[in-house]
């Protein structure tokens, strides 16, 4: 079978689906590959800042491999802002859903809301509320977003900065993205699978 035998969803049938679903594998298991291409992309982002946003990718991975975080948690710093190419305005939530299926809900929580933890730095400088993060003040998540923006964020912006490369990283992203390990609906409603 080339193509399934359906023009509706509808009128499916279960070979049909087997197969979308040896399809959809394969092209899953490409998912690294295609992130690390999305990450290359970053380096022609729009400018301004003294980095490139790969550059900043990579010093956010960097620092956080080289103090010791797990590698999901790099892995999640060297995507953190992957979303910025396509969903400027929400590039946090973009970055966070790429990741769910595959890190947990804490590091998930942390990168998703970033974009808003990090606005304590410049939110003010143009009458915004730099104290906007402060609705999450008693999530269990807070600190833990306070610190990756304070350590791994808003400081990755150094001309002069050893960053690994990314050549460097994609390993770990390979070995990351090779196990699906939080609670995913969609999937689970799909397969019957319960994540664990």
């Amino acid at each position: 079978m080339d193509v399934v035998s359906f023009t509706r969803m509808a009128d499916g049938t279960k070979a049909d689906y087997q197969f979308l679903d040896e399809q959809e594998g394969e092209f899953i298991d490409g998912l690294p590959a295609r992130l690390l291409e999305g990450l290359s992309s970053l380096s022609e982002s729009f400018s301004g800042y003294p980095v490139s946003r790969l550059e900043h990718s990579l010093q956010s991975a960097t620092r956080a491999h080289r103090a010791g975080e797990s590698e999901e948690f790099v892995v999640a710093a060297l995507l953190h802002d992957i979303g910025d190419l396509l969903a400027p305005r929400s590039h946090s939530e973009m970055a966070a859903s790429i990741l769910r299926p595959f890190v947990s809900e804490k590091t998930y929580w942390i990168v998703k809301h970033h974009g808003l933890f990090q606005m304590y730095y410049y939110a003010h400088h143009h009458g915004g509320d730099r104290n906007a993060r402060e609705r999450f003040l008693d999530h269990p998540w807070y600190e833990d977003a306070v610190r990756f923006c304070e350590e791994y964020d808003q400081n990755c912006f150094d001309p002069d900065y050893d960053s690994e490369s990314l050549s460097f990283f994609e390993p770990m992203v390979q070995r990351v993205f090779s196990k699906e390990n939080s609670f995913d609906e969609e999937r689970v409603a799909r397969t019957g699978v319960q994540p664990g």
